[in-house]
């Protein structure tokens, strides 16, 4: 993955904290912040991380392209970034967000509307 310069490194603190996998990655479930939505998810590295922290835009690591990407940069889709947690067990981060526009690159919403695949019926 990238690299960064030592003044440019995850806070230390946050980075302890995270319990990334084999690929140094960590999932990033991304939901809206006012419906409470989950529109999303993606993974991150302490970088990706670092950058979502410091300028408020959902950063990413995309493992197909293995290169670090901001939600929105190339369709106007935008994230602004409200709030960001780790869970209890440090492995996985929830993003809340501000999102214009679809989240799904197919257009939809979310990237979860199309295939339900257990509804529970009233």
């Amino acid at each position: 993955m990238g690299s960064v310069t030592d003044s440019a490194r995850l806070d230390p603190a946050i980075a302890a904290r995270l319990k990334l996998d084999a690929d140094g990655l960590v999932p990033a479930v991304v939901q809206e912040a006012d419906t409470h939505a989950v529109l999303m998810v993606g993974w991150m590295d302490d970088e990706a991380l670092r950058r979502t922290l410091t300028t408020g835009r959902s950063t990413f690591w995309s493992r197909s392209r293995q290169e670090y990407w901001v939600k929105g940069a190339t369709s106007g889709n935008v994230q602004h970034v409200r709030e960001v947690r780790l869970d209890c067990d440090g492995d996985t981060l929830l993003v809340k967000v501000s999102q214009t526009g679809p989240a799904c690159h197919t257009g939809a919403t979310t990237c979860f509307d199309d295939d339900v695949l257990l509804e529970e019926q009233a």
